[in-house]
């Protein structure tokens, strides 16, 4: 196979006439220049360059091989050029995989915006719970709470700090009151999450001094996140949700946190992919958008603001 230096060496020395004058230029020495000339003219199986002490002309079969040559080069450039702008535009499609909850309520309405900003990208989502085989799904990266069960796996943070908040719609606190001590979720309500065939029933928290844990109970629970947060909503009882899927609706006054002197459960959302070749461009831009647009939400919380994971 012919190499591409080899090509550019024979073009520059029939351009200036000297061999010589085109390793100067290539900045090699006379010896690997006439060592490449030769083999370039063995693997052709023909002489292109007539040589002597003081001059250079190209022969017959190079005067011919010469303008496929330097077509061969432009080509290349060319290739090279359109590479280089293709890494520097957002285009291609994007397949990502997200929580339910997270997906619906706040990436949406990003990646929307993500999309006007990019207008070339095409976005394929999907939207679960269930946490997507990176190396079978179609999907470049995956966006996931908690820390990677697989260490395969290439995972680059997103809300580091995120954390789980206990919240109740006023509506419930109105009808059963509201709980001041962990003891007291006995007698409430409590709004359960499954993932697979476990149901998330156990809930951790720090008081300040020492882990508390306890396992609670209520009369309904989904495999579907966003339900919980709907069933909050509508009154139905407690939740133990991330803060950033209820950030929104305790802005708005939908939900309240309860207890918020409590450090609850870390929750950290992170950017999942199989290998860092999957980090393209519109990857490392998104996980840029979503870490600032994460930090704001955190922001609003005093109880997340600070914390040293």
């Amino acid at each position: 196979m012919l190499r591409f230096d080899d090509l550019q060496l024979f073009v520059r020395a029939a351009d200036l006439g000297s061999l010589s004058a085109a390793a100067r230029g290539m900045d090699m020495s006379a010896a690997v220049a006439s060592a490449a000339l030769k083999r370039i003219e063995q693997q052709l199986g023909a002489r292109l360059l007539a040589r002597s002490t003081r001059s250079l002309r190209l022969t017959a079969e190079g005067e011919g091989f010469l303008e496929y040559a330097r077509a061969a080069l432009s080509n290349l450039d060319e290739g090279r050029r359109l590479l280089a702008s293709g890494q520097d535009q957002v285009s291609g499609v994007l397949q990502l995989s997200a929580p339910s909850d997270f997906g619906r309520n706040l990436l949406l309405p990003w990646l929307d915006e993500f999309q006007r900003e990019h207008p070339k990208l095409t976005v394929r989502l999907l939207l679960g719970d269930r946490i997507a085989d990176l190396f079978r799904q179609p999907v470049d990266i995956a966006l996931r709470y908690g820390e990677p069960e697989d260490s395969s796996l290439v995972a680059l943070p997103i809300a580091p700090q995120n954390r789980r908040v206990l919240c109740a719609a006023p509506s419930y606190l109105a009808r059963h009151g509201e709980p001041r001590h962990l003891e007291q979720l006995a007698q409430h309500n409590c709004l359960l999450f499954m993932l697979g065939s476990r149901v998330h029933d156990h809930w951790s928290f720090h008081d300040g001094k020492r882990e508390v844990s306890l396992t609670v109970s209520g009369d309904r629970f989904s495999d579907d996140a966003d339900v919980v947060r709907l069933w909050a909503i509508a009154g139905a009882g407690i939740a133990y949700k991330s803060w950033l899927d209820v950030a929104a609706d305790v802005l708005a006054g939908r939900l309240k946190v309860l207890m918020p002197e409590l450090l609850c459960e870390r929750a950290p959302l992170n950017l999942l992919c199989a290998h860092r070749a999957q980090l393209s461009k519109p990857v490392n831009l998104l996980r840029e958008k979503l870490a600032s647009r994460c930090a704001g939400l955190s922001s609003h919380f005093p109880g997340l603001a600070g914390i040293d994971d």
